[in-house]
């Protein structure tokens, strides 16, 4: 029986997550490469259910991916676990070689402490503060256009562990730009990552699962995004 196919007596797989959280996007979208049915509860950080709590008491942040009764937290983590337990199902998303599986952590973890700190500087600063924050996005940036190289996506010619963990970059920096007047990402500076931002919005699993960018557009207009 295939790990989609509920056994009698299993618990049904959940996530707990908030509409507008790219880290829970992610998650959706590795589920989704994995063909995984599951239930999603919609939390309210400002007041978190009980099963939250229970779930997430150390962090009490989103995502949560629940199996067979069992909590997991974190979305890197968590993408870890589902290519792990769905390992034949879709494909695999972090490589099976150990070094490319160490480099796709290290790039997701560049993304998260080198890249989004002066991304969001720059978004939510101004003057002096605003033009070292975005000299500091522009040089991360350039590093990430010389790691894909002539590759598709991060993870070649599908995406994977990478591709996820940044994907979010694809549709937020965009609206970024629409608010500040400003181009981050342009295909005179950056032709590998605007290529790439086009692709990976463009696939289908990816679209499903995007935020409403409609109602997310006023929330990053108050720096709530």
């Amino acid at each position: 029986m295939d790990h989609q196919e509920l056994e009698e007596g299993v618990e049904k797989v959940k996530l707990l997550g908030i509409w507008s959280s790219p880290y829970v996007v992610k998650v959706m979208w590795a589920l989704s490469i994995k063909g995984v049915e599951y239930d999603y509860i919609e939390e309210d950080l400002r007041n978190k259910s009980n099963l939250f709590l229970e779930c997430n008491p150390v962090h009490k942040k989103v995502p949560v991916l629940i199996y067979q009764g069992k909590p997991i937290a974190e979305s890197d983590v968590i993408l870890e676990f589902i290519d792990d337990v769905w390992k034949d199902s879709g494909y695999r998303i972090l490589p099976e070689d150990p070094y490319e599986r160490a480099m796709a952590r290290f790039w997701s973890k560049f993304g998260l402490d080198k890249l989004s700190p002066p991304i969001w500087k720059w978004f939510t600063t101004q003057g002096k503060e605003q033009e070292d924050a975005y000299e500091a996005a522009m040089e991360q940036l350039l590093v990430l256009e010389k790691v894909l190289d002539e590759k598709k996506f991060f993870g070649g010619e599908r995406i994977g562990f990478v591709d996820l963990s940044l994907g979010s970059l694809s549709y937020v920096i965009p609206i970024y730009e629409d608010i500040t007047g400003v181009r981050l990402i342009t295909s005179d500076k950056f032709p590998r990552l605007s290529a790439w931002m086009e692709g990976f919005l463009g696939l289908p699993l990816v679209k499903e699962h995007l935020p409403p960018l409609d109602k997310l557009r006023p929330s990053c207009a108050t720096s709530h995004c």
